[in-house]
């Protein structure tokens, strides 16, 4: 069977010919030709090809039959301004959110952290703050009496430990064959590498952690104002034997790395695990619902995927701080002893006080807390993280609304 398809046809250029076409011998139709007759009889673009939709009037090819119910572009023209907007919103939603959870784990919440380090190392205190009324209470003395920036001391250095723990972490996955993150086919060799991993990453982040930790206990009073490197300089003297003077109760880093990589590892396997667990529980429960095609709901739902995940965050970092309470406070006044720390009086706020404990190791800091303080002396300044997580909880469940509402009348 011969082509119909013409000798001079190029693409392009043949729309716009008048000579004559190929077949019936009837004229060329032309764009510009609106003197022709038959100009209304024949649809002028694209061009007449065999097999196109642009036959004789009245004839009409199979694809357009097909097509005939539906206008090509009405249905992404009617589901676009709808939609743009809306997942543009969506997604600004859970950055703000994110950013909000962010901005209140390490900002916001950072004088529950100090005053909730200083009640810990304070083996002189008879309140141990186990309410959170006591612990707002002495918060607000240290503020009226030093200054708003007496609970913000030390929060660039803590940064800059987690700075120093990311680094770390990536390099040393480089460098060995420790894996950075496990696989959904995961095998306890591959754990046990993992939890390795962290373990090294700790032990290089532990003398400036131990920078970081007195700077945030540190009392203003006393205190000159440190740079943000000076965390970095200390660490380096800590493990160097230069900087500051210490006494002569400095325990060694090494005498240091097992309780700080004990702290750390386990406070990761808990916080992972709870972690797990409440997405898992969220994802069952969202999943058992009925899908909505109501616009608010379904943007509703949309900003709910966002938020299973930072409270599966929230969560496993609250069950791993009550969990490992007691091992932290037994953690700091190692880290503390012997650094010649002035602390802020956690019973009044008004007063400073030294700390000279003379603890041989973590077995002889737990039988003395156990001895002098009681089992409550591990808990000194719990209240805090009370505070602390109430806080958190109220800001992330405020963003959420604000969001909610955002979304709706969009």
């Amino acid at each position: 069977m011969s082509s119909r398809r013409p000798d001079s046809f190029d693409g392009l250029g043949y729309r716009g010919r008048e000579e004559l076409s190929y077949g019936g011998g009837y004229g060329g139709r032309s764009f510009n030709n609106s003197s022709s007759a038959d100009l209304q009889h024949w649809v002028t673009t694209p061009p007449d090809i065999p097999g196109s939709r642009n036959l004789h009037y009245g004839e009409r090819t199979p694809q357009f039959e097909a097509a005939a119910p539906t206008i090509p572009g009405a249905e992404e023209s009617q589901q676009q301004p709808s939609g743009g907007p809306s997942e543009q919103l969506n997604r600004f939603a859970g950055f703000g959110i994110g950013l909000a959870s962010l901005f209140t784990e390490n900002v916001l919440a950072h004088p529950c952290i100090v005053f909730r380090r200083q009640c810990q190392v304070n083996y002189h205190a008879k309140n141990f703050h186990l309410s959170p009324f006591t612990a707002i209470s002495i918060m607000y003395n240290i503020t009226k009496t030093q200054g708003p920036k007496a609970l913000w001391k030390g929060m660039g250095s803590t940064f800059v430990v987690q700075g120093v723990t990311l680094g770390a972490e990536g390099i040393i996955s480089e460098c060995t064959p420790l894996p950075r993150e496990l696989s959904h086919k995961w095998n306890p060799k591959q754990v046990l590498g993992h939890l390795v991993l962290k373990g090294l990453t700790y032990v290089v982040a532990m003398p400036f952690y131990s920078a970081s930790l007195i700077e945030t206990v540190q009392s203003e009073i006393i205190r000159d104002n440190p740079g943000i490197l000076d965390c970095v300089k200390e660490g380096v003297g800590r493990v160097v034997g230069l900087g500051v003077p210490h006494s002569k109760r400095l325990l060694p880093l090494w005498s240091l790395a097992f309780p700080t990589v004990l702290h750390g590892v386990l406070h990761y396997v808990i916080s992972s695990t709870i972690q797990k667990l409440v997405m898992l529980l969220l994802r069952r429960r969202s999943g058992s619902g009925q899908p909505c095609h109501d616009g608010s709901e379904t943007a509703q739902n949309m900003l709910d995927a966002y938020f299973p995940e930072l409270m599966a965050s929230f969560a496993g970092s609250l069950c791993a701080d009550i969990a490992l309470f007691p091992l932290e406070t037994v953690l700091h006044r190692l880290h503390i002893q012997g650094t010649r720390t002035i602390i802020d009086n956690t019973d009044l706020g008004f007063e400073v006080l030294p700390i000279n404990t003379q603890y041989e190791g973590m077995r002889d800091c737990i039988g003395a807390i156990q001895r002098e303080e009681g089992a409550l002396g591990f808990y000194k300044g719990f209240g805090s993280v009370v505070v602390q997580y109430s806080l958190h909880a109220a800001v992330l469940q405020i963003t959420k609304m604000i969001y909610s509402a955002l979304l709706q009348t969009a």
